[in-house]
């Protein structure tokens, strides 16, 4: 049977189970167990732009993205990939799915992620530059790693 293709697509509220279940399976590696009570009030009351990913009509990941227009920023937010395909290019295309769909919106400047030391270096790969480390930001030993990449549309600005 031929692999189906990854397909990203715009987050409906019947997927938060899926999503929730997504960061279950990444706790306690990638996140504190403290953590799913942030992601379910964000995901009831703080999504603006979230996507999820999809392979085989099975949700393989989710990441979103806020807006700051008054600070011409864009931020980049909650990704969860299921564990066992971290490293196979599905929050690469996520991550690339995001920086296009914002670099089509003028009005942002700067994207920016908050991730921890366990992560930063898949944003560091994908253009990100480090800008803040907080010591235990998120939870015990899950620090701040503020990290920010020039949006394309106005990279050349300056």
């Amino acid at each position: 049977m031929k692999k189906k293709e990854v397909e990203i697509r715009t987050y409906k509220q019947e997927d938060k189970a899926l999503v929730i279940a997504l960061l279950k399976l990444n706790t306690p590696e990638f996140f504190d167990p403290t953590e799913q009570n942030d992601l379910e009030e964000y995901l009831d009351n703080k999504v603006e732009d979230y996507f999820v990913v999809e392979e085989n009509a099975e949700v393989i990941g989710a990441g979103g993205i806020n807006y700051f227009p008054e600070e011409k920023t864009a931020r980049i937010s909650w990704d969860i990939i299921k564990p066992d395909l971290q490293g196979k290019g599905v929050g690469r295309k996520l991550t690339e799915y995001r920086i296009n769909h914002l670099s089509r919106n003028k009005e942002i400047e700067l994207i920016v992620v908050r991730t921890t030391q366990l992560v930063y270096k898949f944003y560091e790969k994908m253009g990100f530059k480090l800008n803040k480390v907080e010591k235990d930001f998120w939870a015990p030993n899950f620090d701040l790693y503020q990290m920010e990449l020039k949006n394309k549309t106005n990279a050349n600005i300056e």
